[in-house]
């Protein structure tokens, strides 16, 4: 069993601005054309401004497009299927805009893991190369100014972290650094021959012989490893692995992301006071001058979280994503703001106060501001004039699904990625005016499986609000048929679902393996999701579940009464904060015929003394479980258990610090002192989330098997006896018996 499903038992994301990211976002587009939707899409998107670039990208699909055999069997996929789908990203364009670095996942049972490996691009063939191999994953790609080189980080050395180079022509990799304790975030210096790079402090002295003496323990939210500054000269990292030049030191702050200044001499970095997560309202704004000693001086000090700072190209300003003050941040809107870059703390100034949504990511080049952003479910670059202030949208159609941009050296040209109804996330590549083309087929995987459509539906809530989610329909959906129905709910709460091919369902909750058997899958925006606005994200303060299970059950009505589904035959599932939802739903509501709660908060109390984030509660419960008992009681599951009739399945990870796993245990003892039908399952070693395949298999079967069925009928599973393939060695074996 355990050689099969692993042991049954997540990167933390500070929104700052950064040269790498990703953002993403909607399309009402029937499923077909499958492998070159994407182009044709990005056809219309120029052909308005001119009829020969629709038929340069026309021209474009036609060379990136293969349809399937003739006589190639369709099939629904298996688990196995959707696990091991390759995914591409970390688009970076090299500085003359010629070549795309990007990475490639692909997943390895055999060492268990996700492995990432860098490919390269052409950007006037469409050709690509794998430029990376190995069992040990290759991330980060970043190309030297000069496009010599392209530095990426990589355990393969000792199983630390460590800065390793690649010529773009190929070749073995060379080794940059040997940091004690592992590379975190890297960075060239303008002219190529410096790498700054962050490491966490390795362990004092002190420490190792107080644990030599004391055994192993800890003093809570008191022992910390900061998080610092160094630099390695390349030439002589060339040469053999250099440990670096530490740059910041002591236990004043922990570095967040940092930014060369365009002449070299300076670094800016964000820092909180530690690397707790419960400071992370405190993140201010630094600037190291390595020409006058590393002297270091604050340049944004202001109440909560101030990160991510990137140079104005003449280096007098620095740009900054921030809160402007708030502390009560969570489900605010992020700015882009400016402060000075010379003297002490400087006046802030927001450039951003205009648009009402998070902002991701920003490069400032001569030409402006670019940044992305989340508009419902679609995703778009915008460029903002620093001067006038205006914002323009420069990716196209309306509805695209777009992000994770960088820029050519000149600012002329940039690689994103691109994911759509009919596509899988693919790496592009545009000019100015936006003519995007695709350089990737990552699609024509999935060309010959039978896939649900997808598409945006909207409805009212019970409080009138409007609210959004991405119905997946069969194939063959026939309106006037009554189907299943699976309630699949996002994480954050500030997620968002897109209607993009396979985003989100190839892992724990297979969509379109049920919408082949004959479900509609719903993907809730419940309010407090991403990309609708500062205000409906904070509709759910002080009126978490409440609010939620509103949007859920108000979904299930609307497509009840649009004749569309058998109310008899009804699951709903999620994690995290869909997970709590769901738990939510299990002990408040009867509409449900099966329940999973993966990761999910049971008890608001419980979960707000035990979680690592616990200003997450605060702001969005407006107090401590102690000053306000009656809002946790309100929003809590366990505060409805007797109410509870609905089959729950309950996933957790063994460590998660997030969710802790008494959630889960409380919420499984109170089922069963109702006698209601519940499984637990403990995912041995993880945390919050499961990142492991054979895991992912297990915790995806579990999901399968468990709606199966409640909703379809099936014999009940045994969770504790699953079935097990027969090795290909053991069929042998088995064959060679038969014979004798």
């Amino acid at each position: 069993m355990l050689g099969q499903y692993g042991l049954l038992r997540v990167r933390r994301v500070d929104r700052c601005l950064s040269r790498r990211y990703k953002v993403s976002l909607r399309m009402r587009i029937p499923l077909g054309l499958r492998a070159a939707i994407l182009i044709l899409l990005l056809v219309a998107a120029v052909s308005a401004s001119s009829p020969a670039a629709a038929a340069r990208a026309a021209s474009t699909a036609s060379a990136q497009s293969i349809p399937p055999a003739p006589n190639q069997a369709r099939r629904v996929p298996t688990i196995e299927d959707l696990i091991t789908l390759k995914s591409a990203g970390s688009a970076q364009i090299s500085p003359d805009g010629t070549k795309v670095a990007y990475t490639i996942t692909e997943t390895d049972f055999e060492q268990d893991a996700y492995v990432t490996q860098i490919w390269l691009a052409e950007v006037a063939t469409g050709q690509s190369i794998q430029l990376t191999r190995g069992k040990k994953s290759c991330s980060g790609p970043d190309w030297s100014p000069d496009g010599r080189w392209i530095a990426f980080t990589t355990t393969r050395a000792d199983d630390k972290s460590q800065l390793f180079v690649i010529s773009p022509t190929g070749g073995e990799a060379v080794q940059l650094t040997k940091a004690e304790t592992g590379v975190n975030g890297f960075e060239w210096s303008p002219d190529g021959k410096v790498i700054a790079f962050s490491a966490a402090n390795p362990e004092a002295k002190e420490s190792k012989d107080r644990k030599d003496h004391y055994g192993d323990y800890e003093v809570v939210r008191k022992e910390y490893r900061f998080t610092h500054l160094w630099t390695v000269d390349v030439a002589e990292a060339l040469k053999s692995p250099q440990p670096g030049k530490r740059r910041t030191s002591g236990k004043d702050f922990t570095v967040g992301g940092f930014s060369w200044s365009p002449d070299g001499t300076k670094i800016a970095f964000g820092a909180t006071i530690n690397p707790d997560l419960i400071n992370g309202g405190t993140a201010d704004i630094y600037i190291l001058d390595l020409a006058a000693g590393d002297g270091v001086k604050k340049i944004v000090a202001q109440p909560g979280p101030d990160n991510g700072p990137q140079w104005s190209p003449d280096g007098r300003s620095i740009l900054f994503s921030s809160a402007m003050g708030r502390t009560d941040y969570f489900a605010g809107n992020s700015r882009l703001a400016v402060v000075p870059a010379a003297g002490g703390p400087g006046p802030v100034r927001s450039l951003t106060d205009a648009f009402d949504e998070n902002i991701y990511g920003a490069i400032w080049n001569a030409d402006g501001i670019y940044f992305s952003a989340q508009q419902k479910t679609a995703g778009h670059i915008f460029r903002l004039d620093p001067a006038s202030l205006r914002i323009t949208r420069i990716s196209e159609p309306d509805g695209a699904i777009v992000g994770g941009f960088s820029f050519s050296g000149d600012g002329k040209r940039m690689a994103f990625s691109s994911m759509s109804p009919t596509t899988l996330g693919e790496i592009c590549f545009s000019d100015f005016p936006f003519k995007p083309r695709v350089l990737t087929r990552m699609t024509d995987q999935v060309g010959g499986w039978i896939l649900g459509s997808r598409e945006v539906v909207s409805w009212k809530s019970k409080d009138a609000a409007e609210i959004e989610g991405v119905l997946i329909k069969p194939e063959d959906f026939d309106p006037a048929k009554k189907y299943a129905l699976l309630c699949v709910i996002h994480g954050g709460p500030t997620g968002v679902d897109r209607p993009a091919l396979l985003s989100g369902d190839t892992r724990i909750y297979p969509s379109d393996i049920w919408a082949a058997r004959g479900a509609l899958v719903l993907k809730v925006n419940y309010r407090g999701s991403a990309g609708y606005g500062e205000k409906f994200r904070r509709l759910n303060y002080r009126n978490l579940g409440v609010g939620d299970a509103w949007d859920v059950l108000s979904g299930v009505d609307f497509l009840v009464k649009k004749g569309w589904v058998d109310p008899a035959r009804v699951g709903c599932m999620g994690w995290s904060q869909g997970g709590y939802i769901s738990a939510f739903l299990t002990t408040s509501s009867r509409a449900f015929k099966a329940i999973s709660v993966g990761a999910g908060i049971s008890d608001w109390a419980t979960y707000y003394y035990n979680t690592d984030i616990t200003p997450f509660t605060i702001q969005y419960l407006g107090a401590d479980p102690a000053s306000d008992p009656a809002v946790y009681a309100k929003t809590s599951p366990m505060t409805y258990i007797k109410n509870a009739a609905t089959p729950t399945l309950i996933q957790h990870g063994e460590f998660d610090r997030r969710v802790p796993i008494p959630n889960g245990y409380e919420l499984r003892q109170g089922l069963v002192d109702r006698g209601v039908p519940v499984e637990m399952i403990v995912y041995k070693g993880y945390g919050h989330g499961i990142n492991k395949p054979k895991s992912v298999r297990a915790a995806t079967e579990h999901n399968l098997a468990w709606f199966n069925h409640y909703i379809f009928g099936d014999p009940k599973p045994d969770l504790t006896a699953p079935p097990i393939p027969q090795k290909a060695g053991d069929k042998a074996a088995d064959a060679g018996k038969k014979e004798k």
